[in-house]
């Protein structure tokens, strides 16, 4: 069959922007669309090679970095990465114009909303695609709105559709609005055009956001639930050989953890890990190693190589009985692996809605921008998890580390979180399983792009 109607999906350059919408990329080319990842050259030198995605095509084009970016540095030069994306994606829509497959529509990350602008000059259009959860972007939008102002002058905020948020269930960028001031600026932009696209990607489902989800269907949001976007082999294992994301921005080690999980019993292993951006202070890092070491379960703990000097002497050797410790993992497969028993998270979103296709209870350890309000949901909403309360130093303690490790392992709540994390899981694979929630989002969209 010939792919006629030609999507192109440009994704922020970091990684946990780009694997929702590459997974999104490839459920558009299952329904017969011709799809074109753009990505941008900050990430051409760190970017592995890209397996399990032929039915996407990957084009890079220009962002005025030298492919050695930091996130810090993209952030701080936003305004020079829309300039000169603006006018590298202008040039590749045009030359795509005089082939044999002219773009039809865009789907754009929500941090470039001026993308939009863009395609618009060129008769094309366009639709955003928000890769955090539904309730942290209502959270935005609300503020953004000026329905709640900065600083927040109440201990807990009341919207709709959601449960009273405390300050620390917020956004870090919210409750510390100086923190990241470029950072904040980028979030509530995402909405400053939003309503002028004809439909608004969710990387979520449903069934697991109904109250948020309701709520922006009665503001008349043009919204389409289209997760969890995580490869089909642990959902519905209808994309042939879709194992894995194919992009990796790291190097996992995947032989050595799994050897060593194939040595370990059912549910007795805690993988922690804190994603590809967060960094923790020297005190928290000897307070985690000691929380782990003190619970005196077995545990695979994911430290990048930049992380590992905070490390104290000898903490490998002496736990080597019961800790591996690794610079990255192929998360999917580990989080899959009968031998966990918890995952302890910073909570990103990505990170969240894996354990919760697989069916993994968390120790929910945030650190900044959407997290606390996703720890929020897994502690208090989804019941999937404990939080980890701070001491007076903003500091996680290894006796709380010890104490929430317990009680999701041993205790009789963390039998109930992990009933819960299965009724989860089941609903996730439902959602993308054909005729599920997000499989017929994606559908009616393509049939109607076909259509137009």
């Amino acid at each position: 069959m010939e792919r006629k109607t030609h999507i192109l999906v440009i994704p922020y350059p970091v990684q946990g922007h780009i694997n929702p919408m590459l997974q999104f990329s490839k459920r558009l080319a299952t329904k017969g669309a011709r799809v074109t990842l753009v990505a941008t050259s900050t990430i051409r030198n760190s970017m592995q090679a890209l397996q399990g995605a032929s039915s996407v095509n990957i084009e890079i084009i220009s962002d005025g970095s030298e492919g050695d970016e930091t996130v810090e540095s993209l952030i701080a030069t936003v305004d020079r990465f829309k300039d000169v994306v603006s006018q590298s994606l202008a040039e590749y829509i045009e030359k795509l114009n005089s082939s044999k497959y002219p773009p039809k529509f865009i789907v754009y990350d929500c941090a470039l909303p001026w993308t939009l602008d863009v395609a618009r000059k060129y008769g094309i259009d366009g639709a955003p695609f928000y890769t955090q959860s539904c309730a942290v972007n209502v959270v935005y939008y609300h503020f953004k709105k000026g329905t709640v102002r900065l600083p927040l002058e109440e201990p807990t905020v009341s919207l709709p559709s959601m449960p009273k948020l405390a300050i620390n269930d917020l956004s870090s960028l919210l409750s510390n609005p100086s923190s990241y001031p470029p950072l904040l600026n980028l979030f509530l932009d995402q909405f400053s055009n939003f309503l002028e696209a004809k439909w608004i990607f969710f990387s979520s489902f449903k069934e697991l956001e109904l109250e948020v989800v309701n709520w922006m269907a009665s503001q008349k949001w043009p919204i389409k639930t289209i997760g969890p976007t995580i490869p089909s082999m642990y959902l519905d294992k209808r994309l042939e050989d879709d194992k894995e994301y194919g992009l990796h921005l790291f190097k996992p080690d995947v032989d050595a953890c799994i050897k060593w999980l194939d040595t370990k019993e059912t549910n007795s292993v805690i993988y922690t890990s804190f994603g590809s951006l967060a960094s923790l202070g020297e005190e928290q890092m000897q307070e985690l190693t000691w929380g782990l070491k003190n619970s005196n379960c077995y545990f695979l703990w994911v430290v990048r190589e930049t992380e590992q000097k905070k490390l104290p002497t000898n903490f490998l050797q002496e736990t080597v009985e019961k800790g591996l410790v690794i610079s990255w993992c192929s998360q999917l497969e580990v989080l899959a692996h009968k031998a966990i028993g918890c995952f302890m998270t910073h909570c990103g979103w990505n990170s969240t809605l894996e354990a919760l296709s697989l069916g993994v209870p968390m120790v929910a350890m945030p650190q900044w921008t959407d997290q606390p309000t996703n720890a929020k949901f897994i502690a208090d909403v989804w019941k999937v998890g404990v939080r980890i309360k701070l001491d007076e130093r903003g500091i996680a303690t290894k006796e709380e580390i010890e104490f929430c490790i317990r009680e999701v392992i041993e205790e009789e709540r963390g039998k109930e979180m992990r009933m819960n994390s299965v009724k989860w899981k089941e609903l996730a694979k439902e959602a993308m399983d054909e005729g599920g929630s997000s499989d017929k989002n994606i559908e009616e969209f393509v049939a109607e792009l076909v259509g137009l």
